[in-house]
Formats: structure tokens, C-alpha cells, sequence
């Protein structure tokens, strides 16, 4: 069977274990189905998810003149202390700004590696966690905004990391964290805007990916370097295939990309 489109981040549901699904535009595939089988990834060209021009892609499946353009990619996206939408103020679009970050945000700890705070839209948990490989998370606080949710995190970068080390993802080597704990001890680093918002009760959520064997060294798949691959498919973890012979593909960092699937 072969499936060719446009790749986007995989979609999830949250599960036992978590569900995958690549979306093209005419077709589908639960990627659970290909575990413990061939399958054939090939480079066919590019599609900007904006413009939708074959143009080689410059970062977050845009090429490079949507990515300075859209407000999809706009800094505030990645550093949530710039936006600006709750003061009236536009960054490159007032409208969708405002849909986007006048919404209720969700700051939270996540383990994939090392404990990490993040922020993501309320409408986003637990989809955010499972994108990233936490095997466990946390919600810390619920503000009505993005800006708020953004300076939240800012402040308690001084006490927990930001960033997860994706090869320790990948190779399981995480240990397991007592979240609640970690919850209160950051409480009093909370900026006095937000304090109103911590979220005193609630238990951690944790996360069953769908892997047979983990990787112990990693190969990542570079579609333009290698343009055709075939692998056996032995998990799926945050947005990575991961197959036998410890090569990891990382869907959405190739989103843009169009591919043929085939799988034997």
C-alpha cells in the first residue's frame, strides 16, 4: 500500500497506548498499523503549508518568504513573553493574534527527558505532552493569556529546565518524578501577575507511547540527504518514527516535505 502528501505533525489520541495518525489531504494512516513492518519513506518535493508553491523549505514547513511573513511563525509562537495581542498591539496579524493568544494558556511541567516547564494553549493538553515525549506531566498554572503564560515561564526558568534532550527521549533513559512535589516547590517563583492562577489540586498525567524496542544509538533521517528509506517500524515516541536499526525520523521537523509511504 502506498499513501503520498504533505507532511504535517502527526496527530494523536491519547490512549493506552497513544494513537498516531499521518493526515494528507485526500487520506490517512493510523501509524499503530505499521508496527513491525517494512516501510519505504521517499523524498518527493516540497509544498509550503502556506503558499503551497514547491519551494524549498526554510523552517516550520514554510519556506522562507511565508516563514517571515505569516503570523504562524512569528517570534511570540516560540517566546510567549512577546505577545502582545492583550494590550491591542499587532505583531504581524491582530485578528488571528488575538484568537490565538487571548485564550486560557496552560504552563506545565513535563518529563521527557529531564523535568522541563513549557507552556501550551489549555486546548492543547494533553497534545502538547505527547508531541514532546513526556512519559509524565503537570499543570502548574491556568491564566486567560499567552503573555501571562509566557512570563510564568520565563521566571521559572531560573529553577527548571526548558529544554528536552531528545536523544535521551528517544532512548527511554528518563527517570520517573514526583511532579507535585516539583509543582510546589516552584509555587513561590510564580510572578505575582499569575499567582492567582497556580493550581493547588491536581495529579499528574501520564503517557504510554507505542514502542517495541528503543533505539541505543540514533540515526536521523535527513530526507534530502537520503531521499529513499526502509526500515522495520518499532515505535513511535513525541513526533519521531523510530525503527529497528536505530533510525529516527522526526515528522514534524519535515513538515513541508511531500512523501511516499509505502509499506510492505
Amino acid at each position: 500500500m502506498i499513501y503520498q502528501g504533505v507532511l504535517t505533525k502527526m496527530q494523536t489520541e491519547n490512549g493506552s497506548p497513544i494513537q498516531y495518525y499521518l493526515v494528507f489531504k485526500d487520506d490517512f494512516l493510523n501509524v499503530n498499523q505499521l508496527l513491525d513492518k517494512k516501510v519505504t519513506i521517499s523524498f518527493v518535493g516540497y509544498e509550503c503549508l502556506n503558499c503551497n508553491l514547491n519551494k524549498k523549505i526554510y523552517r516550520m514547513g514554510f519556506c522562507k518568504s511565508c516563514f517571515y511573513e505569516v503570523p504562524q511563525a512569528a517570534d511570540w509562537v516560540i517566546r510567549p513573553e512577546l505577545s502582545k495581542a492583550h494590550i491591542d498591539e499587532e505583531d504581524r496579524d491582530l485578528e488571528y493574534e488575538k484568537r490565538v493568544q487571548l485564550q486560557p494558556h496552560i504552563v506545565y511541567l513535563a518529563n521527557s527527558s529531564n523535568v522541563k516547564v513549557g507552556v501550551t494553549r489549555k486546548s492543547q493538553v494533553p497534545t502538547r505532552w505527547i508531541d514532546q515525549g513526556a512519559h509524565e506531566a503537570i499543570e502548574i498554572v491556568e491564566v486567560p493569556n499567552r503573555y501571562l503564560a509566557g512570563i510564568t515561564e520565563v521566571a521559572l526558568k531560573d529553577f527548571v529546565g526548558d529544554k528536552t534532550n531528545w536523544r535521551t527521549m528517544l532512548k527511554n533513559e528518563v527517570q520517573d518524578e514526583n511532579l507535585v512535589e516539583w509543582r510546589d516547590k516552584l509555587k513561590q517563583h510564580i510572578p505575582n501577575e499569575a499567582k492567582e492562577y497556580f493550581i493547588e489540586n491536581n495529579t499528574e498525567t501520564n503517557l504510554e507511547f507505542p514502542v517495541l524496542q528503543y533505539p541505543t544509538k540514533l540515526k536521523s533521517l535527513n530526507l534530502e540527504k537520503s531521499p529513499q528509506y526502509t526500515g522495520l517500524l518499532k515505535g513511535i515516541k513525541g513526533q519521531y518514527l523510530l525503527f529497528e536499526d536505530s533510525t529516527v525520523f522526526n515528522v514534524r521537523s519535515n513538515e513541508g516535505y511531500v512523501v511516499s509511504i509505502s509499506v510492505l
